[in-house]
């Protein structure tokens, strides 16, 4: 039940319970790219690859300028694939938070990652590290897969107009930024 809510759109939001969907607004004006996790039995917290929001739906501590921008039509989550929110194995509290930018922008702010710690402002959230670059000219897109151990996760990108796909392993002890690059074609 970690993906029971989904805002996107221009303030647009859904969420799924045992009585069905139901609409609500967030704070997103986004016209691709956006993500959101909850616990199982609420929202903890969602973004638009620029900024992100609390469960109360306000700016989080430290919560803007996180990456994923896309300057040049001076408009957030564009990107196709604009964020992905990860928690980090064996974790209660930490979430990652990848950004990907969009293709009007040049993919110049690449593949990036910041951290939210959910024990941080009574329990609403803080961005701990932000803007982190893991590779620059990614793709607008980002997949996360289960690593084989059935535990840790495989975060996964494209560089452009290459055949190289970036992967990076999140485990409890964090993220290894040290990719394994798979040259597979495009």
């Amino acid at each position: 039940n970690t993906n029971n809510y989904w805002f996107f759109g221009g303030l647009a939001g859904v969420y799924f319970d045992t009585l069905g969907v139901h609409t609500m607004t967030g704070n997103l004006g986004v016209y691709e790219g956006s993500a959101s996790i909850s616990d199982g039995c609420g929202l903890l917290f969602y973004t638009d690859a620029e900024k992100i929001w609390n469960k109360d739906r306000q700016v989080m501590a430290n919560g803007v300028g996180i990456g994923g921008k896309c300057g040049t039509i001076s408009h957030a989550g564009s990107s196709t694939q604009a964020a992905l929110i990860v928690r980090q194995p064996a974790s209660d509290s930490l979430f990652y938070v990848f950004t990907t930018d969009c293709k009007e922008d040049n993919l110049a702010d690449g593949l990036r990652y910041s951290i939210v710690n959910m024990n941080k402002n009574n329990g609403l959230g803080e961005v701990t590290l932000k803007n982190q670059l893991l590779f620059a000219n990614a793709e607008e897109k980002l997949t996360a897969a289960k690593h084989a151990n059935g535990c840790d996760i495989w975060i996964i990108s494209h560089k452009h107009n290459t055949s190289d796909f970036y992967a990076y392993l999140l485990t409890g002890a964090g993220l290894n930024v040290n990719p394994v690059i798979s040259s597979t074609g495009q």
